[in-house]
């Protein structure tokens, strides 16, 4: 069975940084998934933010957070991790990952299942 369960979150000022963690309930499952982080804010639909591969040779970001955010994979935790830098307050929403289960590596929402529960980053500025 799959199961992400996902870490980190919180309060910052503009410019810090977070690190959310994605784990996975196995080896197999780290493994079997190429995975992807989402942000939601009230009203919008869930946004694919970042996206890494099953080996982690490739990645994915959109163009609102590349150059700032970091996905990679973590083989001794079997996490995902997604490192935030110069966070900004358009960054403020809540944020979750899931498993990606289409024809690809990423894409949309609907494309992906197995969701975490959702963790809450909000930047001051």
């Amino acid at each position: 069975q799959v199961h992400l369960v996902l870490s980190g979150g919180g309060s910052v000022q503009a410019g810090d940084s977070l690190t959310l963690s994605c784990a996975t309930s196995s080896e197999r499952t780290f493994s079997a998934y190429a995975i992807g982080w989402f942000r939601q804010t009230p009203g919008k639909e869930r946004d694919l933010v970042a996206a890494i591969s099953w080996s982690g040779g490739r990645t994915y970001y959109s163009d609102s957070v590349k150059g700032r955010f970091t996905i990679s994979r973590d083989s001794s935790k079997y996490t995902i991790d997604l490192r935030m830098n110069n966070l900004q307050p358009e960054d403020t929403a809540t944020y979750f990952c899931a498993a990606y289960t289409g024809p690809s590596w990423y894409g949309g929402a609907d494309q992906y299942s197995h969701w975490s529960q959702g963790t809450q980053v909000t930047v001051s500025s």
